[in-house]
């Protein structure tokens, strides 16, 4: 089990100032990085507590599902991109997959992930790895799957990291994404709206003495691509045969693309 850091090559500067979302909020481009590290700095002691409650523990199915559409098989390489707490790395572990990478931009989150990696014996074909999924530190054509589970909406250049998972892909290899979604049943957005805006803030306050973290990832929710746009974005970054499959009415979905 090794433990490596990456830290990308600071951006060039220009002239004109590009925003982008953060929540509700639109922030310059350079400061999302931070803000979004400095939320999972805050929640990371808490985040496996927290995704239970705000999912009720359905994120636990979700993510069943999402590592048997990875596919595990001995032999196969998996690169997981915004790691976080391990679930899917172990997953696929636990499945009977190959070498598994799982990185994370937030060295919080990834110290908690490696803590537990060490809890459940994953001490072996595991490395670990601070990396900028819009920056992969990863020759081409070089792991079989690509993963990202609940990470996508929080990086800046979304666009950038679907290449970048392309890119790093073998021919044949698959990229999957886990992401909240948008909600498909007429009934049940009333209620999914007064549970992410009113009940999830509170409880973050409540639990995690952090009321504005988990303002700010239900807002991000809102602001994410539905599933056809983010099929389309699949598609402009070069993968082939894409297609998604929304959970739990919509609230979740999984997005998955070959490289051919």
């Amino acid at each position: 089990m090794t433990d490596n850091s990456f830290t990308p090559s600071p951006a060039s500067s220009d002239a004109t100032v590009e925003e982008t979302d953060f929540g509700f909020r639109s922030v310059r481009k350079e400061e999302k990085k931070n803000l979004v590290r400095d939320v999972f700095d805050s929640v990371a002691g808490k985040y496996d507590v927290m995704n239970d409650i705000m999912s009720l523990g359905i994120h636990r199915v979700w993510k069943r599902i999402f590592v048997t559409e990875l596919g595990p098989q001995p032999g196969m390489s998996l690169l997981d991109l915004a790691g976080g707490t391990g679930d899917i790395t172990f997953g696929w572990l636990k499945g009977g997959g190959g070498s598994a990478i799982m990185t994370d931009i937030n060295s919080s989150m990834l110290s908690v992930g490696r803590d537990r990696a060490i809890d459940r014996g994953f001490v072996s074909d595991l490395s670990f790895c601070v990396v900028d999924a819009e920056a992969i530190p990863l020759r081409d054509m070089s792991v079989d799957r690509v993963s990202i589970a609940f990470g996508l909406r929080n990086c800046t250049d979304k666009m950038a990291v679907l290449r970048e998972a392309r890119r790093v892909l073998k021919p044949g290899g698959r990229f999957l994404c886990l992401e909240f979604s948008r909600v498909q049943v007429a009934a049940l957005a009333p209620i999914y709206d007064a549970w992410s805006f009113k009940v999830l803030p509170a409880m973050g306050n409540l639990i995690a003495k952090d009321r504005d973290s988990y303002q700010y990832l239900a807002e991000s929710i809102r602001t994410f691509p539905d599933q056809e746009t983010l099929a389309d974005m699949f598609r402009e970054a070069g993968f082939s045969h894409v297609r998604y499959q929304s959970l739990s009415g919509g609230i979740a979905a999984i997005h998955s693309g070959w490289r051919v």
